[in-house]
């Protein structure tokens, strides 16, 4: 499940050995943005503004789930489409119970080697269309060179400047590691579906040398294969179209050129297209949740407290209730789903009222269970309901009455569970009536989340 590999209150720190120009902004907004979309763009910038930082600050990712109005998930997802595209490496530290990454922002592509990339150029054309691409590339392209009457008349380093001999060369030795600057190295690519040996057993040495081949990567190689959806047979006849009769050598240019030919000769007229695959088949299984408490878990664990709140009461929560979710995630070390189970209950049980003592008390009991998801939270608050109630009357104060009221007293909807798993209807007392427009918008937005882990 994805909390095996990210939760909210998991911390994280931003590496950037490097201040990025303006240069590197425009790459990332026209180059970039329509790769990797939206929230994966603010994923990134968010990153980045953090890392101007003076001082290096550790934050959690409920900090990022508030900053980018974003459940867990749809972090997670932004994180590893940057991943993928070659704009952040992610690093982990296991300690204990505690878990801690780091990310580092790479810089993106220049525009020289971003076309020269038959992936990205590909997936960007097929994002943009022909006309803006064509725009793109134009935008980008190197001004006119000089004249041929000019000639460069530049000095070199030892024309300027001479070595002085002197004693203190052990001296230049001292001191740590460097750190220098981290060039892109482009989308980390590994296509093991190629077979390179099948590949060169069809190349004979007198039709194409080894010595051709020695020219060109195997990483364009395989990305060429896999773009086209060339098998190492049509890759061999490719290799031969490419190959230079005269010098006996492959260009990579001209290796393109020929992949882009062949594709159209013999598979498709229409351009290649990429499209993002792990939310379709994520590397980690998401169930989809089924049955309705089902859904009632995965919307708890996926949705900020804040969300929670403004969702169930229809109004923006106040500062102080989400002060207090706050402090339960990032100083208790609470998982948001517990968090929104905890403030659920007590706004049913306490008449749409959060009691800061009471939920504390209840937090600290929690705690010393090791409480760790919404289900064990819901499990726990129907075994100890009465305790509870003993809590809430303790802490409240009560005034003379001349005749006990019957009350009837007020628990969450899910609280009911019977041993077959059916909901249990609760009589009209038991939950404030919520009216039927704000019941349809909420069950919408249930349906939505749900249908985004499919």
């Amino acid at each position: 499940m994805l909390y095996q590999e990210l939760q909210p209150v998991d911390t994280f720190t931003i590496k950037l050995s490097h201040p990025f120009s303006d240069y590197d902004r425009q790459l990332l907004t026209l180059f970039y943005q329509p790769l990797i979309g939206p929230d994966a763009m603010s994923l990134f910038m968010s990153l980045w503004a953090d890392a101007e930082r003076e001082k290096e600050i550790e934050f959690n990712h409920y900090y990022l789930m508030n900053l980018l109005t974003m459940p867990l998930v749809k972090v997670f997802e932004a994180r590893i489409s940057l991943e993928a595209i070659g704009l952040l490496r992610t690093y982990c530290k296991q300690e204990d119970q505690d878990r801690a990454f780091c990310y580092e922002l790479l810089q993106p592509m220049d525009a020289k080697s971003f076309f020269e990339d038959p992936l990205l150029s590909t997936f960007l054309f097929s994002k943009i269309g022909e006309q803006a691409y064509r725009s793109l590339r134009a935008r980008f392209a190197v001004d006119d060179p000089l004249d041929e009457q000019y000639k460069e008349i530049s000095r070199t380093f030892l024309d300027v400047f001479k070595p002085i001999r002197y004693n203190a060369s052990e001296g230049m030795e001292e001191g740590g590691q460097l750190k220098g600057r981290n060039e892109s190295t482009g989308i980390p690519f590994a296509y093991s579906d190629f077979d390179f040996n099948l590949f060169r057993a069809g190349l004979s040495e007198q039709m194409v040398p080894k010595s051709a081949l020695a020219t060109v990567s195997n990483e364009l190689i395989e990305k060429l294969a896999f773009l086209y959806s060339l098998t190492p047979l049509d890759m061999q006849k490719v290799v031969m179209m490419a190959l230079d009769g005269n010098t006996m050598k492959i260009q990579e240019d001209r290796l393109r050129k020929a992949a882009v030919d062949y594709y159209k000769m013999n598979i498709s007229q229409t351009a290649p297209s990429i499209e993002k695959v792990f939310t379709k088949q994520p590397a980690i299984p998401i169930e989809e949740p089924k049955s309705r408490e089902d859904k009632f878990i995965f919307y708890m664990e996926n949705t900020t407290p804040r969300e929670m709140l403004k969702d169930y009461t229809g109004n923006e929560p106040l500062p102080v209730d989400v002060q207090l979710a706050e402090r339960l995630v990032t100083v208790h070390g609470f998982p948001v789903g517990v968090v929104n189970v905890l403030l659920h209950y007590i706004i049913i049980r306490n008449d749409g009222k959060i009691t800061k003592n009471y939920a504390e008390r209840i937090a600290s009991h929690w705690a010393n269970n090791k409480i760790a998801t919404a289900k064990q939270a819901m499990e726990i608050s129907r075994k100890e309901h009465d305790q509870y109630i003993k809590w809430q009357n303790e802490g409240s104060k009560k005034k003379p009455a001349s005749r006990k009221p019957t009350r009837v007293e007020k628990v969450p909807e899910w609280f009911y569970k019977t041993d077959d798993e059916k909901e249990q209807q609760p009589s009209a007392d038991l939950e404030p009536p919520i009216d039927e427009e704000r019941k349809r918008l909420l069950q919408e937005k249930l349906n939505a989340i749900s249908s985004g882990v499919k």
